[in-house]
């Protein structure tokens, strides 16, 4: 049997995360979805998003990307939320029969609002 391989980015958030006033972290969120969405936009990511409830409240949010493990982990170094401590990352292949998952290119939204409204 033959396999897709992909890289996954798990998101999760620390258990430190540092403090910060409500405007910083809706700035720090809407940069965060700009540089997701710069990724979608640049073919590397092929699907992304955060979760919702689940056992765990640190896991954040995923990303399914077409590059290999080193260079998903790179740029997700530079992403702001990563940067400024709010999410660490986690790296690793995923493998899949071949064929198996398909991924539409969809615009992502690029910030809260545009999130939020669709717009």
């Amino acid at each position: 049997m033959r396999f897709d391989q992909h890289t996954v980015v798990l998101l999760v958030r620390p258990a430190d995360v540092p403090e910060l006033p409500l405007d910083a972290v809706d700035r720090l969120q809407d940069a965060h979805l700009a540089h997701q969405a710069g990724l979608v936009e640049q073919g590397l990511v092929l699907a992304a998003g955060p979760f919702l409830g689940g056992d765990d409240e640190r896991l954040h949010g995923f990303a399914v990307l077409s590059i290999a493990p080193d260079e998903a982990r790179e740029l997700y170094r530079n992403d702001p939320a990563v940067r400024a401590g709010r999410l660490t990352v986690r790296v690793m292949s995923w493998m899949v029969p071949e064929g198996n998952v398909r991924f539409e290119s969809v615009p992502m939204p690029r910030s809260m609002l545009e999130a939020a409204t669709g717009d």
